[in-house]
């Protein structure tokens, strides 16, 4: 699913406007961005949990030329799915 179709869908379950639903979309994923940014989590019980999780520096091989590069310190995004998400996801086939 795309964006635009996401848009669409939350439009059609919350009855609002497509314009209005897009800028709600927009607010909650600036607003989940900014606080993993801040380096905060963000929680939704049921449905899971976006955390960062900071990557040390360290050294890689590549593989068919083994040669050895320094790969940089690093930060990345993590989701923990939920228990309820999990579950639905899991019955649904």
């Amino acid at each position: 699913m795309k964006k635009a179709e996401f848009i669409q869908a939350v439009s059609e379950k919350a009855g609002l406007s497509k314009k209005d639903s897009q800028k709600a979309v927009d607010a909650a994923l600036e607003a989940i961005s900014e606080a993993l940014v801040a380096g905060k989590e963000v929680s939704f019980i049921g449905f899971g949990t976006f955390s960062t999780a900071t990557r040390a520096a360290r050294k890689a091989r590549v593989p068919g030329t083994n040669r050895v590069v320094d790969v940089a310190k690093t930060t990345a995004v993590k989701f923990k799915v939920g228990k309820k998400l999990k579950d639905s996801v899991a019955s649904a086939k």
